[in-house]
């Protein structure tokens, strides 16, 4: 039940993150902004309008849009949010969750070729680009606490890591972290590799990949990259920086644990938002050099902590 719970809680405060961050970006800026739940409001707007799928499109321009979220909902039930244990048994763990990952970019590519346009098929070349750059870094950071914790289970390294406070200021899990929230940047479409407000068709990537995407398949889309950007947030949150997770299920320890989370979001907010004020895109080609980093931190970090261990 209580994994239940928190994967609700995890897919209704999606949209709610994406939107504070458009709230806090707009007061740096001196605006007033949409409000909080603007992102609901916009989701709900697009569920009641006409779907067209052009005539020309295969099964999968009708079915992928309700893959696409399926798959981001059975991530989110994978993801330890407030306690350290498994979400769904065996299949919870690493390795699960990036083929899952896989899986979303796969369809959300060849959905957007569905229509044969030019900026579909740009959109989804960078898109496949950007995702096999990010992939390994992405994975590799991770291994760097699952060796620790002697397991790919998500909710083990969540806990081994909460048990060894000492070790978060070590210089491998530094270098991890940093690999890990580049890559998330890269993922979720975040300055400085994506602009997710821009619409302009020759530099855009996500919002590239639904320009013939129109309202309820635009609203589960739309729904599942919001769910997805607070699965790899809640990644970092609760895997490389574990305070205040539950171990035990308590009525205190679950309030400390979702204080300590939504305290968690909003921290990555605030650096999101000044992030996307004081930096400019940086150009598509300079993307790859930007993921090459975080690779390179990554690797980085795995040797660091085998050499110590060693």
């Amino acid at each position: 039940m209580l994994i239940v719970l928190q994967t609700v809680l995890l897919v209704l405060l999606a949209p709610l993150w994406s939107g504070f961050v458009g709230v806090l970006r707009a007061r740096l800026q001196r605006r007033r902004g949409a409000p909080v739940h603007q992102r609901w409001l916009d989701l709900v707007k697009l569920a009641g309008k006409e779907t067209i799928v052009t005539e020309d499109g295969s099964p999968l321009a009708h079915i992928a849009p309700y893959a696409v979220l399926a798959a981001s909902l059975v991530i989110a039930a994978l993801t330890p949010v407030l306690v350290t244990q498994d979400g769904l048994g065996f299949a919870g763990d690493l390795v699960m969750v990036v083929a899952l990952f896989a899986v979303v970019r796969v369809l959300m590519a060849l959905l957007s070729l569905e229509c044969g346009t030019t900026f579909g098929g740009m959109a989804s070349s960078r898109h496949l680009m950007l995702s096999a750059l990010g992939e390994p870094a992405l994975i590799m950071s991770v291994f760097t606490l699952a060796i620790g914790a002697g397991s790919t289970q998500l909710s083990r390294i969540s806990a081994s890591v909460a048990a060894a406070p000492g070790e978060w200021l070590s210089p491998a899990h530094l270098l991890a972290l940093s690999a890990m929230w580049l890559v998330v940047m890269a993922e979720i479409g975040r300055v400085p590799v994506d602009n997710p407000v821009t619409h302009l068709e020759l530099t855009m990537v996500h919002e590239g990949l639904l320009l013939d995407v129109s309202g309820r398949h635009l609203a589960m889309l739309e729904w599942a990259a919001h769910v997805r950007t607070l699965v790899l947030l809640t990644l970092v949150a609760n895997l490389f920086v574990p305070w205040g997770v539950a171990g035990t299920i308590t009525w205190a320890t679950l309030g400390l644990s979702l204080a300590a989370w939504l305290a968690k979001l909003v921290v990555f907010a605030s650096v999101v938002a000044v992030t996307e004020s004081v930096t400019a895109r940086m150009r598509l080609f300079r993307v790859p050099e930007f993921l090459g980093m975080a690779f390179l931190l990554a690797l980085l970090a795995l040797s660091t902590d085998s050499l110590l261990r060693g």
